[in-house]
């Protein structure tokens, strides 16, 4: 299975890159009656950064669509949510990944989009992200204020991981562009500045584990340490309601004591003219094939049927509801 988490997808998003971007998808059916059964063509996926969780969920779902539908779908690394909904949007991609909030920016016309709401609908909502905000020790940093002149990774730029570490910043009295030394660095990079020292921390949004995590607090140890974001969770919630209360367990990463955190759920998302078809049948295929995903990465155990509609404001793509049972 481990060939699923990096091989298929390293290689995909290598040819897309050559090809100059996502590429367009063959089947056009958009209309509706088509049943639950996918047509024949390609299509895309935009995931996340390559040690991210995005990367490795949308590399074994784009394999499982390929083995069990006629699409062959292929998926690639990108910046994450603000960039995906945008590219998914200029019809570069597909499907995307993407955090509820900044799909909820999307939607709404605000933030990132300001002004110009995004045809964009969901297929299912998925595993929650966790906000997770890991400092070194001898920074000083106990709490996102004492980040102040502080050497900080916001993540990717346009990434849903820069919006909630803005809003963090925002949130703690914060000017990111003025108060911190903010690096927009992805995962990759992030990791390699906390290992030699040029960070002082970052900022991350995405599920548990996270490998390059795992991979930090293991070479690291003690000298790096998660913080408590959820005092700022009330001026999160004033901007988007979708913002909760969650916990990272102590064993995730290996601890010394769970910790407190924000939490907002992933969606899975496309444009509004996807064919109904598809959008039943891959939806359909990721609760029936779950178990599959399930060895792909832990995260995906909490991917919830129950709640797979609750996608608002995001609508919910009419082929999906199909899925649901209408």
């Amino acid at each position: 299975m481990r060939s699923w988490k990096v091989v298929p997808v390293a290689v995909l998003a290598v040819a897309l890159v050559a090809a100059g971007c996502g590429g367009k998808r063959a089947a056009t059916d958009t209309g509706s009656g088509a049943g639950c059964e996918a047509a024949d063509g390609r299509i895309t996926i935009a995931t996340g950064n390559s040690g991210g969780v995005y990367y490795v969920v949308g590399g074994g779902l784009a394999k499982l669509i390929s083995d069990n539908t006629k699409l062959k779908a292929t998926a690639a690394e990108t910046g994450a949510s603000v960039q995906n909904i945008q590219q998914l949007v200029a019809d570069d991609y597909d499907v995307a990944f993407s955090l509820a909030d900044t799909a909820a920016d999307a939607v709404n016309g605000k933030g990132a989009f300001e002004g110009a709401p995004q045809q964009v609908r969901a297929l299912t909502r998925l595993y929650p992200n966790y906000t997770q905000v890991l400092v070194r020790t001898s920074s000083g940093i106990d709490s996102i204020a004492d980040m102040r002149g502080k050497r900080i990774s916001t993540g990717s730029p346009k990434s849903g991981t820069e919006v909630i570490a803005n809003r963090l910043l925002t949130a703690a009295g914060l000017d990111p562009e003025k108060d911190v030394s903010a690096q927009r660095l992805d995962l990759a990079k992030t990791a390699d500045g906390m290992k030699d020292g040029s960070l002082d921390g970052l900022v991350w949004s995405g599920g548990l584990p996270t490998a390059q995590l795992t991979d930090l607090t293991t070479s690291l140890r003690d000298q790096v340490k998660f913080i408590d974001v959820t005092p700022l969770l009330p001026e999160l919630k004033e901007l988007n309601p979708v913002y909760d209360r969650g916990t990272i367990p102590a064993a995730t990463y290996g601890q010394p004591a769970d910790v407190p955190t924000v939490v907002v759920p992933n969606v899975l998302l496309v444009r509004s003219d996807f064919p109904a078809g598809d959008a039943c049948a891959i939806t359909r295929l990721l609760f029936d094939k779950k178990a599959e995903l399930e060895k792909i990465h832990p995260a995906v155990k909490d991917i919830l049927k129950e709640k797979a509609a609750l996608t608002d404001p995001v609508p919910l793509h009419a082929g999906s509801l199909d899925a649901f049972g209408g």
